[in-house]
This record gives C-alpha cells, sequence and structure tokens, in this order.
C-alpha cells in the first residue's frame, strides 16, 4: 500500500523560510516523478514542483521558480520542497503526489496515482 505523508507546514511571517518534508512508502519510485501541489479553498489544485526519482530533473510553476525548490533523498525515500521568502499568497495546503511513467516536465492533476493527505502552510503579512 503506497502512502504518502508530509510534514512540515505551519504558521511563518511572511519572508520566511518553510521545509516541507514527503515520505514515501509501499513501493519501488524510481519510475515515478514526485511533485507538490498546493490547493487554496474554492480553487483548483496547482502544481508547484515536480522532480523525477531517477536522475532528478526537477520542474516548477512559473510563480515559485527561484523561491523553491524541490529535491529528494534516497535513503529515506523522502522529498523535499524548500521554500523561502515567502509571501501571504503561497498560503495553501501543500499536497506530496507520485505519477508513474510521465513525460518529462511539470505535473498535471489528471497525471498523479497516489497523493498525500496534505499539510497547511499559513504565510501571515
Amino acid at each position: 500500500q503506497v502512502q504518502l505523508v508530509e510534514s512540515g507546514g505551519g504558521l511563518v511571517q511572511a519572508g520566511g523560510s518553510l521545509r516541507l518534508s514527503c515520505a514515501a512508502s509501499g513501493r519501488t519510485f524510481s519510475s515515478y516523478a514526485m511533485g507538490w501541489f498546493r490547493q487554496v479553498s474554492g480553487k483548483e489544485r496547482e502544481f508547484v514542483a515536480a522532480i523525477r526519482w531517477s536522475g532528478g530533473s526537477t520542474y516548477y510553476a512559473d510563480s515559485v521558480k527561484g523561491r523553491f525548490t524541490i529535491s529528494r533523498e534516497y535513503a529515506k525515500n523522502t522529498v523535499y520542497l524548500q521554500m523561502n521568502s515567502l509571501k501571504p499568497e503561497h498560503t495553501a495546503v501543500y499536497y506530496c503526489a507520485a505519477a508513474e511513467g510521465v513525460r518529462a516536465g511539470p505535473l498535471l492533476v489528471r497525471d498523479v496515482d497516489y497523493w498525500g493527505k496534505g499539510t497547511l502552510v499559513t504565510v501571515s503579512s
């Protein structure tokens, strides 16, 4: 059974940083792309960043390039999202995602095979 468990969300002041973690278990993810999406109440879930488990190629939404960094740690089967210079508009529930066998590039919601339950990030002004 695949499980994606997010952690690291919380309340931070504008300009601050947070690092989200996604611990993956239940299968080998070598053929997967792992990613982060976010969702604000009443809006669609949107792509934030993705990384290919093998090779480590990364992809970002234009809105977070230069501010967020996605990475993975093989030994811990964990994916991270380092978020710097946070703004109130970054407030959302952030979801970890796993997609198997997808083409290179940003992920779409329909690409995702597994989702985490989400972690809330709140950025105060």
